[in-house]
């Protein structure tokens, strides 16, 4: 399970670790606003497309050629910008990083269910979890203190060996997981599968933690800023966000394995803590801008682990990678969607206001489960 879980931690670091440094760091290919959102959005933008693809085909082929290829062509496309330092090069290695994220994740995903039994699904998406969070705690800090030592290529360099090593670790101990026969599914079927209140509820939770995270992380520095705070104390919130995060997955993982705590309860009271961090967000000064980011980051654990592990439950065999990789497109939509909401809302009246529109969203999503139970 560890190359899995170090394969969680890889995705995680690059997104952060370069989107962190990207704006301040490349300035030879990095000319204006526009095109740094560009560049930050060509990772996630190839996820979006191309991860339900990669998910589908780890089916067909089974799931772990998908994530040995997807290891060596993000080794490949982190060393393409760090052997050749020119703007388009740049370009197509953070294209190339996305497309080969896009097939190892939802592959490590199903692997995860694949070589675990059902009985201890909680356990290891929060293992899976935790290190995927410590992933995008450590980016923007080793990722800065790289690139202050020896520029952006460096990083990518690093990206490039972490990638090739977990991709001999991954071939040489992760066990075959050959395709399991299945029967024909038609797109019909397909559509009928994921609309089933099985998949929409843990994927629109997963949507709305991602939201709420991202959201989090982007913008409560902003607060903190606004309210006279320095950059320690707005760091400091942004860590105890994904260190929440990162604690409370495991443990909400076991509470499921051991039956203390039932998957769609467990989704339930997720999204009301983070909802009310969200609202936390509207307090003024440290104290709220903290409360917000623990209580975001406990919430979001806590919705991680029990929503891929009720997917995985509710998933036949066959289809795990299928599943996994149409849950992880909510999830990115819910990345970009997350921050756009509070941007949009913000800019027509107050950051507050923004952050207590999303809050509103998820915690209907949060009543709306509750009136569907009962």
């Amino acid at each position: 399970m560890w190359p899995l879980y170090a394969a969680g931690f890889t995705t995680a670091f690059a997104a952060h670790g370069i989107a962190a440094n990207l704006g301040a760091h490349a300035k030879g290919a990095v000319t204006s606003l526009l095109v740094l959102g560009g560049l930050l959005a060509l990772y996630d933008g190839a996820e979006v497309v191309l991860k339900p693809v990669f998910g589908t085909l780890a089916d067909r082929i089974g799931a772990r050629p998908v994530l040995l290829g997807g290891l060596v062509a993000f080794a490949a496309a982190s060393a393409l910008y760090a052997l050749a330092d020119s703007p388009g090069w740049l370009w197509a290695a953070r294209l190339g990083q996305g497309a080969a994220a896009s097939a190892f994740s939802p592959s490590a995903s199903a692997l995860v269910a694949r070589l675990n039994p059902a009985a201890g699904h909680g356990r290891a998406f929060g293992t899976y979890g935790f290190y995927k969070s410590i992933g995008y705690t450590l980016g923007p800090l080793l990722g800065g203190v790289l690139v202050r030592a020896g520029g952006l290529r460096l990083l990518f360099a690093v990206l490039a060996v972490l990638g090739a090593a977990v991709a001999g670790w991954a071939a040489l101990t992760v066990p075959a997981a050959p395709p399991l026969p299945k029967t024909r599914q038609t797109v019909l079927d397909l559509a009928r599968r994921l609309t089933q209140p099985a998949f929409l509820a843990p994927t629109s939770a997963l949507a709305a933690a991602t939201a709420a995270l991202s959201a989090g992380v982007g913008f409560l520095p902003v607060s903190g800023r606004a309210a006279g705070l320095g950059t320690v104390a707005t760091g400091a919130a942004v860590s105890v966000l994904a260190g929440c995060a990162a604690v409370v997955q495991p443990r909400a993982g076991r509470a499921l394995d051991d039956g203390r705590l039932g998957a769609r309860s467990g989704l339930v009271a997720g999204l009301w803590v983070t909802a009310a961090g969200l609202g936390c967000a509207t307090l003024p000064g440290l104290t709220g801008i903290l409360t917000a980011a623990a209580l975001i980051g406990a919430g979001t654990g806590l919705i991680t682990p029990l929503g891929f592990a009720a997917l995985a439950a509710s998933t036949p065999r066959e289809r795990l990678g299928q599943t996994m990789g149409a849950a992880e497109l909510g999830r990115e939509l819910g990345d970009a969607g997350g921050p756009l909401l509070v941007a949009v809302v913000a800019s027509g009246t107050t950051l507050d206001h923004g952050f207590g529109a999303l809050g509103l969203l998820v915690a209907a999503g949060a009543s709306a489960a509750l009136l569907r139970r009962g």
